[in-house]
């Protein structure tokens, strides 16, 4: 599967920096019979519009049909992270300092493997420093950057 990522990110890389845009993702996975390539897209400032998409995905259509990496069967989606925008690289978790995550972790930290609360800091040597509530309480909580299984933007319902 990574094969196939890292060959479709070699492919869409030059679409993307030629609209002055940015990869965020890219997903190959199978759903019930059906395997979709996902491609998620931004601009550096952050939101993007139907035709950018639109634009990405007929480009992509065509360099795909040349090169053709996948043998089965697929769909082609392309667009935006959403709301919840995943955290991967470090830039993505610099950017997100200030805003309100949600981190999975591989192993627990103090009995919990999974926190939502508010991005403070977050550096390569230090990890994340999130700020958690606990009942009434809020807490401060360090992770080690090597323990994070997942993490994303989060919609605070509570505010």
């Amino acid at each position: 599967m990574s094969n196939i990522t890292s060959e479709i990110e070699n492919l869409v890389t030059p679409i993307l920096q030629e609209l002055n845009l940015e990869l965020i993702d890219i997903e190959y996975v199978k759903e019930g019979r059906d395997w979709f390539l996902r491609i998620y897209i931004d601009t550096p400032a952050g939101g993007i519009d139907i035709e950018q998409c639109a634009q990405v995905s007929e480009k992509l259509s065509e360099k795909l049909d040349v090169v053709d990496p996948i043998k089965e069967n697929y769909f082609l989606e392309v667009s935006s992270p959403g709301a919840e925008r995943p955290l991967k690289k470090d830039s993505d978790f610099i950017a997100a300092v200030g805003k309100y995550v949600f981190i999975k972790t591989y192993e627990p930290i103090n009995g919990a493997k999974e926190f939502e609360g508010t991005l403070l800091s977050f550096s390569v040597e230090e990890g994340a420093l999130i700020e958690v509530r606990v009942k009434t309480r809020r807490v401060k909580i360090q992770i080690d950057k090597e323990k994070i299984a997942l993490a994303r933007l989060a919609i605070d319902f509570s505010a």
